[in-house]
């Protein structure tokens, strides 16, 4: 067993494990610690624990020591010098006419690289930008292509139901979204009504869809279908998965009525 802390790096990124090193970290603390890609600032969002060796990636990173105010204004500064190079990587990208959308900039906390976040159609030669870039930061230049799915996550905004973004605001990895998940759960399949704001499929999907799949082998009712049932003749208004409830419509009396799936059942049309 390790004990380890659990630090994101984004507001919404991926979790990643390092050895707290007997320093005195709670949750909602900034950090500085030890990663792939050099030394970063990142904050704690799971307390320290003890976790088995199949959920570490070996050799246990370290926390370096927790951010004081120095630490503070360094991310401060480095974000202000982040935007200002988003914008000469806009501009260079039109003189050189990529066919490429530059999304991010960003700077490593110890300046020690930038990295652009960009997206396109397919694979750009990006070289002669590089080295135009290169000779204006005076440090390495990364150019990282991304998904649709990840611009939105960085870029935010709001979602079909009203609510900021999950990916943007809570949900640190994508899981696979399939058009079967909406199937099952008898959404309809208009594009339109089951994508999100990056064109692909919600990823809301899957939150429910572990319920549904338990549900296999049951007869569901479906919506608008005119249905058998103990209190008579009737149409399907809506379905509750979870408590396996329909909710039926009577002609006899115009009346709705919930009942358990086990009590309905489908006309023939």
């Amino acid at each position: 067993m390790y004990s380890v802390i659990g630090v994101r790096f984004k507001k919404a990124g991926k979790i990643y494990y390092f050895d707290p090193l007997g320093h005195d970290i709670v949750r909602d603390c900034e950090v500085i610690v030890e990663t792939a890609r050099g030394i970063e600032f990142g904050k704690v969002v799971t307390e320290q624990k003890e976790v088995a060796e199949d959920d570490v990636v070996l050799p246990l990173r370290k926390v370096i020591r927790v951010a004081n105010k120095n630490d503070l204004k360094t991310v401060q500064s480095n974000d202000s010098a982040a935007k200002d190079a988003f914008e000469i990587c806009f501009k260079k990208i039109g003189d050189h006419q990529l066919d490429m959308k530059l999304v991010d900039a960003e700077y490593t906390f110890d300046r020690n690289k930038v990295i652009f976040y960009f997206t396109a159609d397919g694979r750009v030669d990006f070289r002669e930008l590089v080295k135009d870039l290169a000779s204006i930061f005076r440090t390495r230049i990364e150019l990282r292509q991304i998904g649709v799915r990840d611009e939105a996550k960085i870029l935010g905004g709001l979602g079909p139901c009203g609510r900021p973004l999950c990916c943007s605001t809570w949900l640190g990895d994508f899981e696979p979204v399939s058009i079967k998940m909406a199937k099952d759960q008898n959404l309809s399949l208009n594009p339109t009504k089951i994508s999100g704001l990056c064109g692909r499929l919600m990823c809301c999907l899957k939150y429910e869809h572990d319920n549904y799949e338990s549900m296999n082998g049951t007869e569901v009712p479906s919506v608008g279908k005119k249905v058998v049932t103990s209190e008579g003749e009737g149409k399907v208004i809506s379905i509750n998965a979870k408590d396996r409830l329909a909710q039926i419509l009577l002609f006899e009396n115009n009346k709705t009525v919930k009942l358990p799936f086990e009590d309905v059942a489908e006309q023939e049309d």
